[in-house]
């Protein structure tokens, strides 16, 4: 048994694009009720009349190594939307253990981060239980999942509709292109439960696919930038 509460960092320096990481995941395909992605509420006004898609998306990462140092994220990703010269998905809840990760995720491609602290614990059997806690230490949402089976090698284990991510922030909209490669095998959710005025309740949908990436490298790189017209 293996359990580490993740605690905010000292501030970094700037560390701009591209950003080499490395870590693990876990990746999840939902479908979510209609009124949970429409009203989601960190989902930016201007985007929100244009969602699309009947899938949604949540990943639990660990990052080990990163330019600003080892942190945890999770992250909801309600569908598409329209942005300017095309459709994308967009990520509209994303929280991280560390405020250099916060800093740097919205200066560099406008990812909304906030922070937060993550407790982790590995289990046997692949369980790993994690927590987010507010700043009283409560948890307001916990996870628990496991990996099973064996892994197989991937070229690239983000799916196709998140080969490239669009964010609007702060009157620019931010369109890339990361990539990732690694060890993937299949995952199930065994337990899960959120405050729905922290993190979006993703226990009012259904999980369609559950994978873990216990070994991954990936690069964020650079974004096209361009001001908001719409």
């Amino acid at each position: 048994m293996n359990t580490a509460i993740a605690h905010p960092a000292a501030e970094t320096d700037v560390a701009p694009a591209p950003w080499q990481l490395k870590g693990s995941a876990f990746v999840l395909v939902l479908k979510m009720p209609d009124e949970a992605v429409a009203d989601c509420p960190w989902t930016p006004a201007a985007l929100r009349d244009s969602r699309r898609s009947r899938l949604s998306f949540a990943m639990l990462v660990n990052y080990e190594d990163s330019p600003v140092g080892p942190y945890h994220e999770l992250l909801f990703i309600p569908g598409t939307f329209a942005f300017q010269g095309g459709r994308y998905p967009s990520i509209s809840r994303i929280l991280v253990s560390t405020q250099a990760s916060v800093d740097n995720g919205r200066r560099n491609w406008g990812i909304p981060k906030d922070r937060c602290d993550f407790r982790v614990e590995a289990q046997e059997q692949g369980v790993v239980v994690t927590e987010l806690l507010r700043d009283d230490k409560t948890p307001f949402a916990r996870l628990r999942l496991q990996g099973w089976g064996r892994t197989v090698p991937v070229a690239t284990w983000l799916p196709r509709r998140l080969k490239a991510l669009a964010q609007l922030w702060q009157g620019r909209q931010f369109v890339l292109s990361p990539s990732a490669s690694g060890r993937m095998r299949m995952a199930r959710v065994l337990d899960w439960q959120f405050d729905a005025t922290e993190f979006p309740d993703l226990a009012r949908g259904r999980c369609l696919m559950a994978l873990e990436i216990p070994d991954f490298r990936m690069t964020f790189p650079e974004p096209e930038i361009s001001r908001w017209t719409c």
